[in-house]
């Protein structure tokens, strides 16, 4: 028994090495440039070594993604469980994933990639499960926020969408607008700042779903002294967008 504990951790430590070898070997020669063989020699492994691991690189590209999503649970936490108004906690999930996004760029690259049909269908059937299995805590988090604005009367009792349906919308938009901002080139300049205009397109949506206490988007002054208070006492962070 002592021997079998001993070999999982040792293969679970080998595991997180090729992992954290694939990023730091991604942040410094890019994505498509990653090779199989190039980790294995990174760590010292022979080749056949890491595919007792991964079965492919997209199955090594799917398990680094899945690993990165685990890092935003706690900050979607932090603000799914918050005290303050439903509302205030859409818009604060919203803000989490910009934090993420501000620290650790590449992982959001990342996971553009492998959300694609050739790395995504290319992947074996468990490694997709495991990738699902990984985001559910998070829709969880975010339907239940849903959930309670309509116990509560935050919502109206007529909407007709689930919970499930109503909240892709603020994801639509988030991963949209990230999406658009990465991109360099894509968005005039004479919008302002991207995130900015991110959270005026989720406040108009959450006051076309009725949620309250509505909130009037164009009021810019309003809107920054609401991201900033949320990233205050939400996340004790600063605003992830500069001041007009």
């Amino acid at each position: 028994m002592a021997t079998h504990d001993r070999r999982q951790r040792e293969f679970a430590q080998r595991e997180a090495l090729f992992l954290d070898t694939a990023q730091a070997l991604i942040q410094r020669e890019g994505l498509l440039n990653l090779q199989m063989a190039r980790i294995a020699e990174e760590c010292e492994y022979a080749i056949g070594t890491l595919y007792r691991h991964f079965a492919s690189k997209e199955d090594l590209l799917v398990a680094l993604a899945t690993r990165n999503s685990l890092d935003r649970v706690e900050l979607f936490e932090r603000a799914a469980r918050w005290s303050g108004p439903t509302r205030d906690r859409i818009v604060a999930l919203a803000l989490a994933d910009l934090i993420v996004l501000r620290e650790q760029p590449e992982h959001f690259r990342l996971a553009q990639f492998v959300w694609t049909e050739v790395v995504w269908g290319a992947a074996s059937e468990p490694s997709r499960q495991r990738a699902l299995a990984a985001c559910e805590p998070l829709a969880t988090l975010v339907e239940a926020i849903s959930a309670e604005a309509r116990a509560r009367g935050d919502l109206p009792s007529a909407l007709s969408m689930t919970d499930e349906g109503l909240t892709i919308g603020p994801w639509i938009l988030s991963l949209g607008m990230h999406t658009l901002a990465q991109q360099q080139g894509l968005l005039d300049p004479a919008i302002g700042d991207p995130y900015r205009l991110l959270f005026k397109h989720l406040h108009y949506l959450l006051n076309g779903y009725g949620w309250q206490p509505l909130f009037d988007p164009g009021d810019d002054d309003a809107l920054d002294r609401s991201v900033e208070r949320l990233c205050r006492d939400v996340f004790d962070a600063p605003c992830p967008y500069p001041p007009r």
